[in-house]
Parts: C-alpha cells; structure tokens; sequence
C-alpha cells in the first residue's frame, strides 16, 4: 500500500497516467466524430425526393384479399389506432394487429377530441385523424417546409401511417419554456400550426 502510494506521488507515472487517458478520449471523440459523419452521409445520400407512399396497400372493408399484418399505434392504455385509421378498444384489436372493423366501438378516420387546427386531446384520435386522405397535401406542405432539424426526423418515416405516429407525438410546438404544454387538452398536433396558447 505504502509503495503504490509513492509510486502515484512520482511525475512520470502521474504522466503516463494523464498521457493514456488524453489518448483514450481522443480515440472515442474520434470514433464518435466517425459515426456523425457516417450517419450523416446516410442521410443525405438518401433520395432527396423521398416521397411517402400515401395509399394503403389493403382495405379492410371493401377487400375480399386476406389481411396478414396490420401495424398499429401499440402504446395506448385503452385506445389503439390500426395503419387503416382504425381506432378501437385495445380489447378488440385482432390477433394480426389490425382493429376488429365488426367491433361496436371500433371507427375509421375519427377526429373525436380533434380541434380545427389539428390538435386532439388523445393521441389515437390524432393518428386516425391524420391519416384521412384528405390530409395528404397538409401533410406534403409540412414536410416541404419541415426545418432541417425535424427533416432529418422525417426522413426515416416511410408512409403515412408513419408519419401520423411521429407527427402526433408531442413535439418542441405543444410545449412552451420545455416544461408546460401550451394547451394541455390538445397536445397532440398533426397540423401545421402549434396549439393556441392557453393562459396560466
């Protein structure tokens, strides 16, 4: 114990110590830097004309083709909205992941908690709301005009069902000081436009 202490107390050895560790960090700066660059040119090497597929490739209603897979919105408590814009009770969603279309509650394309300006109060709601075909072209100005921070988010969504689920998060524009929702009976936005802000 007593000769390691004097050996710490040595300047040299206190210099390899602090020589190792400044190679060490430049090593993981450098292969972090790597990463950046790589992921970066992924990006931008991507079709700057991406565009998003806006049809759904099945339609339960009118379709005498087997469904195999739906993907849906996983995450609510009670609620779940299908990519065919489905919402039902997560009780009646099918084993293929799509909503029971034969289920009493279950509704396509409702905007049930949905403000004008395209924020709803339940985020399943927002997603089924947003994915109505008439939304396609509020959809296309948005990702038009996205700034580049949110581009690079959205240029991993691949169709609209996608995007709906990322649009509809609660993003930087519900929020007001990073820590209260500016309206928090409407936070969650499809449309172009914030929430209104509400008084304190």
């Amino acid at each position: 114990m007593m000769v390691l202490r004097r050996l710490l107390r040595k300047r040299w050895v206190l210099g390899v110590v602090f020589g190792l560790s400044l190679i060490y960090f430049l090593t993981s700066t450098l292969k972090q830097e790597e990463r950046t660059i790589r992921d970066r040119t992924l990006l931008e090497a991507r079709d700057p004309d991406h565009r998003i597929p806006w049809k759904v490739r099945f339609n339960l209603g009118n379709s005498s083709r087997q469904i195999t897979q739906c993907r849906n919105s996983i995450q609510g408590k009670a609620l779940l909205t299908d990519e065919l814009g489905y919402v039902c009770e997560r009780k009646d969603l099918l084993i293929n992941g799509c909503c029971n279309v034969n289920a009493p509650s279950t509704r396509q394309y409702i905007c049930k908690s949905c403000l004008a300006n395209g924020c709803c109060s339940i985020y399943e709601y927002c997603v089924s709301c947003c994915l109505q075909p008439d939304k396609q072209l509020l959809l296309e100005r948005f990702l038009n005009r996205a700034a580049d921070g949110f581009r690079n988010l959205f240029t991993a969504v691949e169709d609209h069902f996608e995007l709906c689920l990322a649009k509809c998060r609660t993003s930087s524009q519900s929020v007001q000081h990073e820590n209260t929702y500016r309206n928090p009976q409407a936070k969650y936005c499809y449309g172009e436009s914030p929430p209104e802000l509400l008084p304190v």
